[in-house]
């Protein structure tokens, strides 16, 4: 099944959703999960995370540049069979809705933890379902626009926390390197692997929708390296600024992080400052989960078009994501536990699956885009 012509976004756009889609839960739960786990070399498992993650995402670039004009998952259809096919939709599907969940655990715990303790929870989540489900209505090029948007927030926000914070940064904190081990740092890198996960799942639904293929791989390493970037300034601060052990001792390390920061006497708290910028990139995160959802649905159930799926997905991910934020242990316990178990596997195992079958279907994939039955991307 080709893609839908009327929609097209930029290599531009597709470098902003990389940033976007990596950024918030990564900055926002991650990081204190990470230290409770690798101690004082959580930022070091930030940095095998990022490695790891900007590899599967641009294997996945090869891949789905391969059949240009279709999907991971479409093209896990030529080389595996229409119901394998399934089977993978039903992975992403699934996956998307723990994904959406993980992000909304975020948006929840930053607004009702630090400025909203007395709105009911079901108050966030229809908040983030009735913003989403508007969004997707209007499109992914609607969404990608807001990215771009995104993506100055970030910057922003992370220039800001940096002014605010190197008067206090202390690199002795990041010291001595590897103390828990590499093999262990390395197995603790799997949380934020998880948040890579997301970036190379939506990769690989909407390259079809990337104008020139040709810039696919350029874009897709840009994005990798400022969304890298971007999140590591973040554990490196908070062991240098706040010390391993403070960081670990917060569900939301980052707002704890704001706090610290100072800009002489007029800029001495930032948490509004840091929810303003950090809420567009975590709604457009919120949007494409959903995205990544109807679409996964749709075409589980053989619908040509992802939307009559939305609402009905919607209320399923509504349901899921207040379930989880419901208690903060379990929502912990999950993300910490559950959720790399899932996230890794269809994330970056869906890739490397079709990649590697593909190799062993070369001359059935050659002649399909040899055959014109794959159109190229304008």
């Amino acid at each position: 099944m080709g893609k839908d012509v009327r929609v097209q976004i930029t290599s531009g756009m597709f470098t902003a959703l990389i940033v976007n889609l990596v950024y918030p839960k990564a900055i926002g739960l991650t990081q204190g999960i990470m230290e409770r786990q690798a101690g004082g070399d959580f930022w070091l498992a930030t940095i095998f995370a990022i490695l790891q993650g900007g590899l599967v995402l641009l294997l996945t670039v090869w891949v789905v540049n391969r059949l240009p004009n279709r999907s991971l998952a479409e093209q896990a259809d030529v080389v595996l069979g229409k119901w394998i096919g399934k089977v993978i939709h039903l992975s992403l599907f699934v996956f998307f809705v723990g994904a959406f969940g993980a992000s909304a655990i975020s948006f929840v715990y930053h607004l009702m933890d630090y400025f909203l303790p007395d709105i009911p929870i079901y108050v966030f989540v229809l908040a983030i379902l009735v913003v989403t489900v508007y969004a997707l209505f209007h499109g992914l090029e609607v969404i990608s626009r807001m990215a771009i948007v995104g993506v100055f927030s970030i910057l922003m926000l992370n220039i800001l926390l940096l002014i605010g914070s190197l008067k206090d940064f202390d690199v002795s904190q990041l010291l001595p390197v590897l103390q828990s081990g590499f093999t262990h740092t390395l197995w603790v890198s799997r949380q934020h692997d998880t948040d890579w996960a997301v970036p190379v799942a939506i990769t690989g639904l909407i390259l079809p929708y990337v104008s020139k293929p040709k810039e696919w791989r350029s874009s897709a390493l840009v994005g990798a390296f400022f969304g890298g970037v971007t999140v590591l300034m973040w554990p490196m601060l908070e062991a240098g600024v706040l010390s391993p052990q403070e960081t670990g001792q917060y569900i939301v390390a980052c707002m704890q992080m704001a706090r610290s920061a100072e800009i002489g006497h007029f800029i001495h708290r930032y948490e509004m400052i840091m929810v303003a910028f950090f809420g567009i990139s975590l709604l457009v995160q919120l949007m494409l989960c959903l995205f990544g959802a109807s679409l996964s649905a749709a075409k589980l159930i053989g619908l040509k078009d992802y939307r009559p799926a939305i609402v009905p997905v919607a209320l399923l991910v509504g349901i899921a994501a207040y379930l989880l934020v419901l208690d903060h242990n379990w929502a912990i316990i999950w993300l910490a536990d559950w959720w790399p178990w899932l996230a890794v596997p269809v994330g970056f195992g869906l890739p490397i699956l079709v990649g590697l079958l593909s190799l062993i279907r070369y001359k059935k994939i050659k002649q399909l885009a040899a055959s014109g039955s794959v159109a190229q991307n304008a």
